[in-house]
């Protein structure tokens, strides 16, 4: 296949323009014309603002003067989740109870893309409030992943990984509170990094400031991408601290590790039902890393089950206080039912036991940081099965139950606030395959320069998908 200007990422797009092999409206005319051409089918833009973003590409060339056009993401285009705020457009969260809810100003991170030269040209699908692994919802319907219709794109941010492997803007934003990044970037062969508690700012301008705790400490905004080196450039524009999201925090310099050598732990329990492609996945990656110079363990390493268990407690009883009302009340028969079955599994919900787990939160962090500052990379699975059909969350609590200990890894790093960078590795069976590389808090270059080296031997997977 030849290269089309589609295809293009973000860091080959902005330096297209710049360096005037392409204008801005060449870049933007191409991704609305892959957006027109692959959506219909794919259902991963809800929101199509394409004319929109072909009149900003005309003012922004008519703008552009010769050695005076730096930004990082000069002309790129970018798609936004239906949950974040863009000025003047509605942030639905794909329910239609907020098809008015139009957005006064945007949000921090929308704010940032935008200053750094982004084209928005469309809004992605997601579950119903942004609460399931799969992407359906009533409203919009459901996105199909672009490697088999017949297995999810994951969620919740589905539409916006199934976009960027079928080349609809070469960056997507989304967000990711349990998986919500990792998980459909996993199912469509795309590359992200979940960043740390802290480092993006968190903030809706329509929603307000007040959320519950287990929002406050581990949702993040992060980029979904095709490449390692975009993901760290977008990484690099979205990590902007605000005012608006007191969490975050000012850039933090990490330097002082050894690039070339260092000590990667692999779990020696992955968790129960690990499918073959996912044990592959991490020997392939492994085998990898160790050619490179990097010296691999297995280690045992504490209970993943309690901190699944915690993340739950904190969780599902804030969503109890702060949204089951509003669910029961906007939500569909499926995202109530899916709700009832984790909150059926909630061991308890006084007050005395969200305390003890907000209280054994602290202790964990410090266990998990003194492991690794020994080990500051773990290898381990995105999802512990290959992509699953759509609705695998449906059939009441025992399945919700098996759904958690898929993404016990996921889930895992959201609890710790640490960073993460989920990649492909290849496919098996026509689906995508992926690792996840978890790092300590402030080390999300770490975790870039390891899936670097990870990424060189592997290329990028969305080729394969074009070449279908």
């Amino acid at each position: 296949m030849s290269q089309e200007i589609w295809s293009l990422g973000v860091g080959d797009t902005a330096t297209a323009i710049r360096e005037k092999q392409y204008t801005c409206y060449e870049v933007v005319e191409a991704s609305v014309s892959r957006l027109h051409e692959t959506n219909p089918k794919l259902n991963a833009v809800t929101v199509d603002l394409s004319e929109k973003a072909l009149e900003q590409s005309r003012r922004l060339d008519s703008q552009l003067s010769d050695g005076d056009n730096m930004e990082p993401l000069l002309g790129v285009p970018v798609t936004l989740k239906e949950n974040i705020d863009l000025k003047g457009e509605a942030t639905t969260l794909a329910v239609e109870k907020f098809t008015n809810n139009l957005a006064p100003s945007d949000s921090p991170v929308v704010n940032s893309l935008k200053k750094a030269g982004a084209i928005i040209i469309g809004k992605t699908n997601m579950p119903e409030f942004g609460l399931r692994w799969f992407t359906e919802n009533p409203m919009r319907g459901g996105t199909k992943n672009p490697w088999d219709e017949t297995r999810t794109p994951g969620g919740s941010s589905g539409g916006a990984a199934a976009a960027v492997a079928m080349g609809i803007g070469a960056m997507a934003h989304g967000n990711d509170i349990g998986g919500s990044l990792r998980y459909p970037s996993y199912c469509c062969g795309v590359v992200t990094i979940k960043p740390g508690f802290g480092r993006v700012p968190n903030y809706n301008p329509s929603f307000g400031a007040k959320r519950p705790m287990g929002f406050q400490i581990m949702a993040v905004q992060g980029p979904i991408t095709r490449s390692v080196a975009d993901a760290r450039l977008a990484f690099e524009v979205m990590s902007q601290p605000s005012l608006l999201d007191p969490w975050s925090v000012p850039k933090t310099k990490t330097d002082g590790y050894n690039k070339d050598q260092l000590r990667i732990a692999v779990p020696k329990f992955l968790g129960n039902n690990v499918a073959p492609s996912v044990s592959g996945a991490i020997e392939k990656a492994a085998g990898i890393l160790s050619s490179k110079g990097h010296l691999i363990e297995t280690i045992d390493l504490p209970s993943v089950d309690e901190l699944v268990d915690l993340w739950g407690t904190i969780l599902f009883n804030d969503i109890r206080v702060f949204q089951l009302d509003l669910i029961r009340e906007s939500g569909s028969k499926d995202i109530v039912s899916i709700i009832d079955s984790k909150l059926s599994n909630l061991s308890t919900s006084s007050l005395e036991h969200y305390i003890m787990a907000l209280a054994r939160r602290v202790e964990v962090i410090q266990e998990w940081a003194i492991i690794m500052e020994k080990f500051p990379i773990i290898l381990a699975p995105v999802s512990l099965q290959p992509p699953l059909e759509p609705d695998g969350d449906i059939g009441g609590k025992d399945q919700y139950k098996k759904m958690e200990d898929f993404q016990r890894w996921l889930i895992m790093a959201n609890f710790l606030g640490l960073p993460s960078v989920s990649l492909p590795t290849g496919t098996v069976d026509g689906l995508p395959t992926g690792v996840q590389l978890i790092g300590r808090r402030f080390y999300e270059e770490q975790c870039l320069d390891i899936a670097q080296d990870v990424e060189d031997e592997v290329g990028l997977l969305v080729k394969e998908l074009w070449n279908k």
